[in-house]
């Protein structure tokens, strides 16, 4: 059960409130956050909500079944949208595009990829400064150096930043410098960090664990928005499995079915979800055919000499024309 509070009401109507959710059996939970106050009510006691509707302070009741309860599509039908100022919009309605290298390497590659950007129309660029790697002995990012030189020209050019943070420590002095914290697929579960970004008021994009179910994604989400932060994408990435003809099994299935479940938006990661520079393209097209609400991939000037990920990382000229079918793929779907 969701309860939406009236905003400003005094603390004894909430207070009333919380107690009546207690009596009818049923454990309250508060939530604030940026767009407004909750409770989450928890308990399998079956009783008519109008009696708790009808109380002072209460602006609407929903009886949600799922174990998630806030990011649910049961109890907020209209979609999210965030924004991110300056006129750049995620969610339904439009369909946003997110490129960039896997690393951010020195000034000049910042510089190229900001130009590619812009000549192209796109408005968020994506680039890890903190990189999670499997090999101890991998470039494992500039850190907070190479954001803040990441930010500089990213801000001078109008575009907006998403990058990866991985660890609680990390989000205080990265947040000045970031439009939207990244979750990478190895801390989709590191609760401690999802609490933190509740608190952090910063868009989060969530990403789908290497095994994770999409249950397990979006117990994870609850985790952010039952902390305070309502601004949430999920993305799915691909998951492993036996097949090694590719990097991931970049789960196509998972766009609708999310899409039907939460209110969030969807993007899709198709670079880690093949994890073969020949096939981004395809894939990013049957992203926007499933219904994603935008596409993150990985590009570089020269993918063949990038610090990390370049076997999955197309290079300019065939960024520029995915760029542009994609757009091409998105009218051609609104327009069914």
């Amino acid at each position: 059960m969701i309860i939406q509070l009236q905003q400003g009401i005094p603390a004894d109507i909430k207070e009333n409130i919380l107690q009546e959710v207690k009596n009818v059996g049923f454990k309250a939970n508060e939530v604030q956050t940026q767009e407004g106050s909750y409770i989450v009510g928890i308990g399998k006691k079956d009783f008519d909500i109008r009696t708790l509707g009808q109380l002072p302070g209460v602006a609407d009741i929903h009886r949600v079944s799922d174990e998630y309860k806030l990011i649910s599509r049961k109890w907020k039908v209209n979609p999210t949208r965030i924004d991110l100022g300056d006129g750049v919009l995620i969610g339904e309605g439009s369909f946003s595009i997110m490129a960039g290298p896997c690393s951010i390497e020195n000034e000049q590659q910042i510089e190229l990829v900001v130009q590619h950007l812009k000549e192209n129309n796109v408005s968020i660029m994506r680039g890890g400064v903190f990189k999670p790697r499997s090999s101890p002995y991998a470039f494992r990012g500039l850190g907070l150096d190479g954001l803040r030189m990441f930010h500089r020209i990213c801000r001078e050019n109008g575009i907006k930043i998403i990058t990866e943070v991985m660890q609680v420590s990390q989000i205080e002095e990265m947040a000045d410098y970031v439009d939207v914290f990244q979750v990478g697929a190895r801390n989709s579960q590191n609760f401690n960090l999802l609490d933190a970004l509740g608190e952090a008021q910063k868009p989060v994009l969530l990403k789908r664990g290497i095994s994770g179910t999409i249950e397990e994604l979006l117990q994870a989400a609850e985790y952010i928005f039952s902390n305070g932060n309502e601004k949430i994408m999920l993305c799915e990435r691909g998951i492993r499995s036996y097949e090694t003809a590719y990097r991931n099994v970049l789960d196509l299935n998972a766009v609708p079915v999310l899409k039907a479940k939460t209110h969030l938006p969807v993007i899709v990661d198709p670079s880690h979800g093949i994890g073969l520079r020949d096939f981004v393209e395809q894939m990013s097209l049957a992203a926007v055919m499933a219904g994603a609400d935008g596409v993150i991939y990985e590009t570089h000037q020269k993918p063949e000499e990038a610090f990390s990920d370049g076997q999955q990382t197309v290079n300019f000229k065939e960024s520029e024309r995915l760029i542009k079918r994609m757009r091409q793929a998105y009218e051609l779907r609104e327009s069914f």
